[in-house]
């Protein structure tokens, strides 16, 4: 009798032991969308893609991937896959939790609404506040206390490194090894280095521009002085002066490059006179032959921070693409 209650017990033990959910077990991701309202079904993660079909309402699909914190990718009853916003108001995931699922490239995710700003400091300029369950890549740890950044749009910042705002599920990725060699016997520019200076330079956001401004004062900045502070501030490395003499000093430390979608974050920039809006404007120009009249600090993402007038409000962050930006530029490379 005695042996026949310790089997039971221990057959009841293992039945426990087999339905009871692990405590430290992964939460599942969802396997499925049901649209809840009307939503356009897409080509491409795009409000200007081409529109498939219109999904209804009750249909259910199968979640392929968060494309990005704006976009599922999924595959219909047919076999079709495309995009769906992920808007709760057209959506819902089916099967899982939704803090399960996150976005393609990303490394982490918001846990509660937090600050994005253009600098690792409390008194940096707001681009936005990240929501709960946003995917971001975080690009490198700034320091203790910050993350740097970029979110689904591109857009890259900075953001506290505290566990109640943020949450690593990936690696951090190790900084990578530049494609274009240093100077003879230089080290190649770690990724502290690089956020160290686009810190620096972010903290004169707004600061006025004045051609040929005081190279001991900080309180206004022409392009080559604002660069040339932003690298003594943050390494105590004192550039050139001035853009073309900035230019002859990245050439001779790095192997420069003619494509800026080629260039790394913190390369800088070089760029000739303004002659207009058109592309033809610049045919003519020589990479290593054309005045340089302009310098920035590429940003990444098409994004680059410099000073260049008064009326355009001082030191502030442009988009390259498509702009005179990209087609006065002649080269870029490391000053590191």
């Amino acid at each position: 009798m005695r042996m026949r209650r310790i089997t039971l017990l221990l057959s009841g033990m293992l039945l426990m032991a087999a339905i009871a959910p692990a405590g430290g077990s992964a939460a599942a991701k969802p396997e499925s969308v049901s649209i809840v309202a009307p939503v356009n079904f897409r080509t491409a993660p795009s409000t200007s893609s081409s529109v498939m079909r219109h999904l209804k309402p009750g249909e259910t699909l199968t979640l392929l991937e968060k494309t990005n914190s704006y976009w599922y990718k999924v595959k219909d009853a047919s076999g079709q896959i495309g995009y769906v916003s992920s808007q709760e108001k057209y959506v819902r995931l089916v099967g899982g939790d939704a803090s399960a699922v996150t976005a393609r490239g990303s490394n982490a995710v918001i846990v509660s609404g937090v600050a994005f700003r253009k600098s690792p400091s409390t008194s940096g300029a707001l681009i936005r506040y990240l929501k709960k369950n946003e995917n971001v890549t975080v690009t490198s740890k700034v320091n203790a206390y910050w993350y740097a950044v970029t979110d689904a749009n591109g857009v890259s910042g900075y953001v506290s490194s505290s566990a109640k705002y943020i949450k690593l599920t990936g690696s951090i990725a190790a900084p990578s090894t530049p494609s274009t060699p240093s100077a003879p016997g230089g080290a190649a520019p770690s990724s502290s280095q690089v956020e160290s200076v686009l810190a620096a330079g972010m903290k004169y956001l707004g600061t006025p521009y004045e051609f040929g401004s005081d190279r001991n004062d900080t309180s206004t900045f022409d392009c080559s002085d604002f660069v040339r502070q932003a690298f003594k501030d943050a390494l105590g490395i004192t550039l050139p002066a001035d853009s073309r003499g900035q230019g002859s000093y990245v050439r001779s430390k790095s192997q420069v490059t003619t494509d800026w979608k080629q260039l790394k974050r913190g390369d800088l920039m070089f760029f000739m006179d303004y002659k207009g809006t058109s592309p033809s404007n610049y045919a003519s120009k020589s990479p290593f032959g054309t005045r340089i009249s302009h310098v920035g600090i590429y940003l990444g993402d098409g994004q680059i921070l410099h000073t260049y007038s008064q009326k355009s409000g001082g030191v502030r962050i442009d988009s390259i693409a498509g702009k005179h930006w990209e087609y006065r530029f002649l080269f870029g490379g490391s000053a590191l």
